[in-house]
């Protein structure tokens, strides 16, 4: 059998740990699905369509480290530019490989299907390379070079990367990868590493400290150093949404979710009072600082971050993240440095009591986050979702994932069959509100055909309830249509036999839902929880309010 382009390819990603290749098929790409069909170490995933295969991919590659997505060209890949723009913006490498014509109808500037008709073949991979850190049009004689170029790039940035395979091309005779490839060219200089070890030491010396954590830690697989700082030197934590439950969250000296202004007294404190501030891995933005409500002064922040290191805003370079955050420690405990002091609450907040009273959003999230356990990956859209979870205590190990930062909705859903694909250890949460599942509901076919069996929670407030916090309470715009949400998982191939389907209106059909949750782990448990359209969770309502300030400033 012949060695193909289209063998190295799948070889070089599944040597990176992808064993999920998520799509849809078209007939530029069939003859590359047919080499994906016959690998012995990956498996194709088909979807229900493009924008769902690019979520998918994401939200594998969260939890993977890397995800792999086919379409092909044009019509599929414009498809899917949505997601691979979210990976773009959140740091998350997916390879898009994009099934194109072939060489010679591209030399001879044919007029084909899914091209504008001009004779230009680059239009769409011209679109692509803003939104991804390497894109190749391969080649014969190229054609190892380019792909180990772009895989490489992805993996290092943690950016996606773009292939544009032409028919012909997936075809033709390879050579096999004679050496690994090599993704690790984060160095440090030890001479830099001298010197930000003593500016550390003379910034901290004497003084209180804090450790503030995000999403780019867990990236750049940093999370383990932050966990070593925070366990060893006792310092008191806090993460921002975006970097939820990157840490064990049931720590002690976890100090809560930092949101700026919106943050809890406690949080807000030993964070924005630090004398020093130790960022690792933190972006902020508008939506994880309560629209940029925080108040911190970064003369006092040892800022970790991506791809530099500063204190007080003098840079050092090369230094990793790792490498940073281990000085950071050994000096801390050299100088037996205290933490910030803070005061966080005496108590657990107790559960609600158990009635047959309305379901309230408070009570929702409050039920909701006590049932969750340390093999849960937890997916939330962009909503009352993600709000109503992401100041609730997580146990330990369990995972977050949503998408802050390009907060497209209807993300959750295909990105919860791609991350319960990458770890089918961990079962899947899903949470999901009534208007942002209309837009990638089909993709619980997959996730029934794919034999995944999360527990989904569709959150049943009629209508856009974020939008509604913002502006237009009662407007139509922020109105939706009326699905008969009982009826999806059968329309979709769920039967009594691998579908639990049920719906909460009150707080103890809720709670009794939940149990049912977890006693039926071999099936997709579909859960409507009905709330009213203008019950949110308290952090929604206050984001709402700052967002509406700010897009009424001139």
């Amino acid at each position: 059998m012949t060695y193909t382009v289209g063998n190295y390819i799948l070889d070089r990603l599944a040597e990176l740990g992808v064993d999920k290749v998520f799509g849809v098929p078209g007939d530029f790409n069939l003859f590359f699905l047919d080499d994906v069909l016959a690998h012995e170490k990956l498996d194709w995933v088909g979807n229900a369509n493009e924008l769902n295969a690019g979520y998918a991919a994401d939200g594998y590659a969260r939890v993977k480290g890397l995800g792999a997505l086919v379409t092909t060209y044009g019509v599929g890949e414009l498809s899917a530019i949505n997601a691979t723009a979210g990976s773009y913006a959140e740091n998350v490498p997916v390879i898009h490989i994009v099934g194109a014509p072939s060489l010679s109808a591209q030399n001879s500037h044919l007029r084909m299907h899914h091209t504008l008709g001009d004779g230009d073949f680059k239009h769409f991979m011209r679109m692509a390379s803003e939104v991804s850190a390497a894109v190749a049009a391969l080649h014969p004689a190229t054609a190892a070079s380019d792909i180990d170029r772009v895989i490489r790039t992805a993996v290092i940035h943690r950016k996606p990367g773009y292939l544009m395979l032409p028919v012909d091309v997936s075809t033709m005779p390879a050579t096999p990868p004679s050496r690994p490839l090599d993704v690790d060219s984060h160095v440090s200089s030890p001479d830099i590493e001298a010197l930000f070890k003593e500016a550390v030491t003379d910034f901290m010396r004497g003084k209180s400290v804090t450790v503030l954590a995000d999403i780019m830690a867990e990236r750049l697989g940093a999370v383990q150093d932050v966990r070593a700082l925070v366990t060893e030197t006792k310092f008191p934590f806090a993460s921002l949404m975006w970097g939820k439950a990157v840490l064990n969250e049931t720590k002690p000296n976890f100090a809560g979710i930092y949101v700026g202004g919106l943050s809890a007294e406690h949080t807000r404190a030993v964070v924005e009072d630090a004398e020093v501030l130790v960022c690792a891995g933190v972006e902020f933005t508008d939506t994880t600082t309560g629209i940029y409500s925080h108040q911190i002064d970064f003369g006092r922040v040892i800022n970790i971050g991506a791809e530099s290191t500063s204190i007080a805003g003098r840079h050092y370079a090369p230094l990793t993240m790792a490498s940073a955050l281990n000085i950071v420690k050994e000096v801390s405990l050299e100088l037996g440095l205290k933490g910030t002091p803070f005061e966080a609450p005496t108590s657990e907040e107790p559960l609600p009591e158990i009635t047959d009273e309305a379901l309230t959003q408070d009570v929702l999230w409050k039920v909701l986050s006590s049932n969750l356990d340390e093999k849960n990956t937890v997916v939330v859209d962009m909503g009352t979702s993600f709000f109503g979870m992401a100041t609730r205590k997580f146990p330990r190990d369990s995972r977050f994932i949503g998408m802050p930062l390009w907060g497209s909705i209807g993300y959750s859903i295909p990105a919860l069959l791609g991350a319960a694909m990458a770890d089918t250890d961990s079962r899947g949460v899903l949470m999901v509100g009534d208007g942002s599942a209309q837009l990638t509901i089909q993709e619980i076919g997959t996730i029934i055909r794919e034999g995944v069996n999360p527990v989904v929670f569709l959150i049943n407030n009629d209508g856009y309830t974020i939008e509604r916090s913002i502006h237009g309470v009662e407007a139509e715009y922020n109105d939706i249509t009326a699905y008969d949400w009982s009826k999806i998982p059968a329309a979709f191939g769920g039967t009594d036999a691998n579908t639990l389907t049920l719906r909460a209106a009150t707080v103890r059909e809720f709670d009794e839902a939940c149990h049912l949750a977890k006693e039926n782990r071999d099936k997709l448990v579909f859960i409507e929880v009905v709330t009213a359209p203008m019950d949110m969770p308290e952090l929604l309502e206050k984001f709402g309010a700052q967002a509406a300030q700010l897009n009424k400033k001139k």
